[in-house]
């Protein structure tokens, strides 16, 4: 009898058995996927947005920029706290209050709730995103399962940008805009319970060990006026942006100065010591401000030089996800274990450069077989071999401590390297086109004319990717 009480007394003490690491990396892609496509998939909708709820053409500009600004700012902040109380707990909660904004996007009858509930969307992207490569890195420590997760990881957020074009044109010709935010309500619910059984909690650090709250005012503050003054640099004069690129730097300056004394620092300077890691944040600036401006400016040439409609474009732009995924999936990881991140990162930039300035060389009436698509498969071969690479650099450049604020780091540097990318090009094309018909030509060649430069400063930006992965991230000799 009491070998029975014994033994029911020990199985009742053992822990149930942990799920394997591969179902936490498929949760994690999933909340992952839905942020991803969530910052995509409404671009097409925009003009049925406009004309349902009567938008003007600034305000309308605000149901994007609301989302990046309140994604980009607050992506550190919350990468630091995930370390701080847990990264499964900041997990859950962004994928909760993402869900719910969603839902009220989705509902929203008036202007200023759809700006509300995608701002709120924005920060609830920001905490499921920012503690995600953190969290990978704990779960894979190895090098070679790393890059694998890496991999997959890179795959979902590549192809999901690329997805959300098609679907975003998909949902709101097949049914209404307002679908395009409450397809998440399923996705997310779904996701969410997943991730509550799925991962494995984990103690943070303690909010005692790291709460420094004037510094993260300051840091918040700095990065979301910071995405305020990119993205909305084509609406104000130069005299207006100057000056708000001017605050935006005194609280960047204010911050650095307060963590250099702050007992407990938010944000600890000794992480930027680290060359890989500021390296690849860097790089990968860069190679997204390309990325980005070829997928906008890449929209408007096939709807307005080739005449293709929503979802046609969207369409069109599907073999980018499946080229992605495939070689992410099947390649990156091997690639990058036999060749190394660095020489993997090298080939991926120099593909992309070559697609891109392929696209800077396109005729006024171009075909898509011909003059679309092989650059875009370039571009989807150099992007799926250059970013896992580029991620697992980065990554290992930060100590286990600060896993999520490197990870909020790297997701902050590709906000702001998109958004920079698109308004730089966007502005560019847009000044040459109009400069090409104050000379008397017609609508067409002088939209391709603005299309052309545009590709040709986001080549010039991909080779200055490149000459930087040669120049700061060359492994060096012991």
């Amino acid at each position: 009898m009491s070998a029975t009480i014994e033994n029911s007394t020990s199985a009742a003490a053992t822990p149930p058995r942990p799920y394997p690491r591969w179902a936490s990396l498929v949760v994690l892609c999933a909340g992952t996927l839905m942020t991803v496509l969530d910052g995509n998939i409404v671009t097409v909708a925009m003009p049925s947005i406009q004309s349902d709820l009567g938008f003007s053409g600034p305000g309308l500009a605000w149901v994007v920029n609301a989302y990046l600004i309140a994604f980009g700012g607050l992506l550190l902040l919350v990468g630091r706290l995930g370390d701080l109380v847990g990264r499964k707990r900041m997990f859950t909660a962004g994928l909760a209050v993402f869900t719910t904004a969603s839902v009220l996007a989705g509902t929203a009858t008036s202007q200023g709730l759809l700006i509300a509930a995608r701002a709120v969307q924005g920060a609830g992207g920001a905490m499921a995103s920012a503690v995600v490569l953190g969290m990978l890195v704990a779960l894979f420590p190895q090098p070679r399962e790393q890059a694998r997760a890496i991999a997959a990881f890179s795959a979902v957020g590549a192809a999901g940008g690329a997805l959300g074009t098609f679907l975003g044109g998909a949902l709101t010709q097949a049914l209404n805009w307002h679908w395009i935010f409450l397809i998440n309500l399923p996705i997310g619910v779904a996701a969410w319970l997943a991730a509550v059984r799925v991962l494995t909690p984990e103690r943070g650090a303690g909010l005692g060990r790291g709460a420094d709250y004037p510094g993260a005012a300051l840091v918040t503050g700095a990065l979301m006026l910071t995405v305020y003054v990119i993205v909305g640099a084509g609406g104000r004069s130069l005299t207006a942006t100057l000056l708000l690129a001017a605050l935006a730097l005194a609280l960047f300056t204010a911050f650095t100065l307060r963590q250099a004394r702050a007992a407990r620092p938010l944000l600890r300077l000794r992480l930027f010591r680290s060359r890989v890691l500021t390296g690849a944040n860097a790089v990968q600036m860069l190679m997204i401000a390309t990325m980005y401006g070829f997928q906008f400016i890449g929209a408007l040439y096939l709807q307005r030089e080739l005449g293709y409609g929503e979802l046609a474009t969207g369409t069109a732009f599907l073999p980018a996800p499946v080229a992605i995924g495939l070689l992410m999936l099947g390649l990156s990881a091997r690639t990058v274990a036999r060749y190394g991140g660095y020489r993997v990162l090298l080939a991926g930039l120099v593909l992309i450069a070559v697609g891109m300035a392929l696209l800077s060389r396109a005729p006024v009436h171009a075909s898509y077989a011909a003059g679309v698509l092989p650059p875009l498969l370039l571009l989807s071969a150099g992007f799926a071999a250059a970013m896992p690479a580029l991620t697992g650099l980065a990554m290992s450049g930060a100590r286990e401590e600060d896993a999520g604020l490197a990870s909020g780091l790297f997701n902050t540097t590709q906000v702001v390297g998109g958004s920079l990318g698109l308004a730089v090009l966007s502005t560019l094309a847009s000044s040459r086109t109009g400069g090409v018909l104050d000379r008397g030509a017609d609508l067409i060649p002088a939209t391709v004319e603005g299309y052309r430069l545009a590709f040709r400063v986001a080549t010039g930006i991909a080779v200055a990717a490149l000459v930087s992965a040669v120049v700061v991230l060359r492994p060096q000799s012991r």
